[in-house]
C-alpha cells in the first residue's frame, strides 16, 4: 500500500486576470518551501477573490490527488504540475475520490481536517484551463477533489504523512456526491446523523426525494 503524503502545499503565486465581475482570481498556487501555517480559514498567504462562492470553514483547503493528475495528465497530453487545478494540497497514496464525506484526516503532527464537498468546476477554471468545453469534461471525469474543513489548526509541509482518523457511517463518497446521482445512499448519509455543510445538505435531500 502506498504510503499516504503531502506532495506539495500551495498558495496563491499572485492574483491573475480572471472571468468573473471581481476581475481577478487567486487559482494559480504554487509550491511552499517549508512549513505553512494553517487556520481556520486555510492556509497562511494563501487568498480568496470570489468570496461569495469559495472560501469559509467549510471550503478552507482544497485537495487533489496525484494520482488523478496523472490521469489527466495522460488524456490532455500536458504536466499537471501542483497547483494548476487551485489546489492547496497535492496528495499521494490518498484515495480522494473515494473518501467520504465526513471523513477525517491528520495531515503531519497536529492538522486535522475533515472532507466536506467535491470541488465543483465553474467558469474560472474554464478560464484557467483555456480548454473548450473543460467544466463537462471535468465532471464526466468524476475525480474532482475535496474540500476540507480544518478542525484543529497547525503547520504542514511536503513530505508530511496523512493519517485517516475516523470515517463515518454512511457510504457517500465524494464521488458520489459529485454525480449526485444515488438517492438511497443520499439517504444513509442523512440518517447517519454525519455533519454536513448546508448546501451540501440540501443537495442530498433533493437527490434522497427522488427515490
Amino acid at each position: 500500500m502506498a504510503v499516504m503524503r503531502l506532495l506539495t502545499v500551495n498558495v496563491v503565486e499572485g492574483l491573475i486576470p480572471g472571468p468573473k465581475e471581481t476581475g481577478l482570481t487567486a487559482i494559480d498556487k504554487r509550491p511552499q518551501g517549508g512549513r505553512v501555517a494553517v487556520g481556520v480559514l486555510g492556509l497562511e498567504r494563501d487568498r480568496v477573490c470570489d468570496t461569495k462562492n469559495h472560501g469559509g470553514p467549510d471550503q478552507a483547503v482544497y485537495c487533489y490527488a496525484q494520482e488523478d493528475a496523472d490521469w489527466w495528465a495522460g488524456e490532455l497530453d500536458r504536466d499537471i504540475p501542483p497547483g494548476l487545478f487551485g489546489e492547496n494540497l497535492r496528495t499521494e497514496g490518498l484515495d480522494i475520490t473515494n473518501a467520504l464525506i465526513g471523513e477525517v484526516w491528520r495531515l503531519g503532527e497536529s492538522v486535522e481536517v475533515m472532507v466536506r464537498a467535491p470541488r465543483m468546476p465553474c467558469v474560472t477554471f474554464q478560464h484557467r484551463m483555456q480548454l473548450k468545453g473543460w467544466v463537462k469534461r471535468f465532471q464526466q471525469a468524476g475525480c474532482p477533489g475535496a474540500y476540507l474543513k480544518v478542525l484543529k489548526t497547525g503547520t504542514i509541509g511536503a513530505g508530511d504523512p496523512i493519517e485517516i482518523l475516523s470515517r463515518p457511517d454512511h457510504e457517500v463518497t465524494i464521488a458520489d456526491m459529485f454525480a449526485a446521482q444515488d438517492s438511497a445512499k443520499m439517504q444513509g448519509m442523512l440518517d447517519s446523523g454525519v455533519d454536513l455543510m448546508d448546501e451540501l445538505r440540501e443537495a442530498a435531500q433533493r437527490i434522497a426525494a427522488r427515490a
